[in-house]
C-alpha cells in the first residue's frame, strides 16, 4: 500500500528511517553496491522527501489480514 512520508528519524544503527502516515516506518538505508539511495547520504536529503510516496509491506500485510 502506497503511504506519504512525514518524517525521518535514525535508527538504532544511525540509519535515516521513514516514518509514514499510518505510523509505519521503513528504513532507507543507503548501502552499496545493493542499494543506492543518494537522497539519505546528507542531513538534508531525508527533509527534501517528506510528502514523497513509498509503498508500505506493513500496511500490505495488514490488510491481507483484514480480508
Amino acid at each position: 500500500m502506497r503511504q506519504k512520508i512525514t518524517n525521518f528519524y535514525r535508527d538504532d544503527e544511525n540509519h535515516w528511517t521513514a516514518l509514514l502516515a499510518w505510523g509505519h516506518s521503513q528504513p532507507t538505508r543507503h548501502d552499496p553496491p545493493w542499494q543506492s539511495r543518494p537522497r539519505v547520504e546528507t542531513d538534508e536529503g531525508p527533509a527534501a522527501n517528506i510528502g514523497r510516496i513509498l509503498e508500505c509491506s506493513k500496511c500490505d500485510e495488514t490488510e491481507q489480514i483484514h480480508n
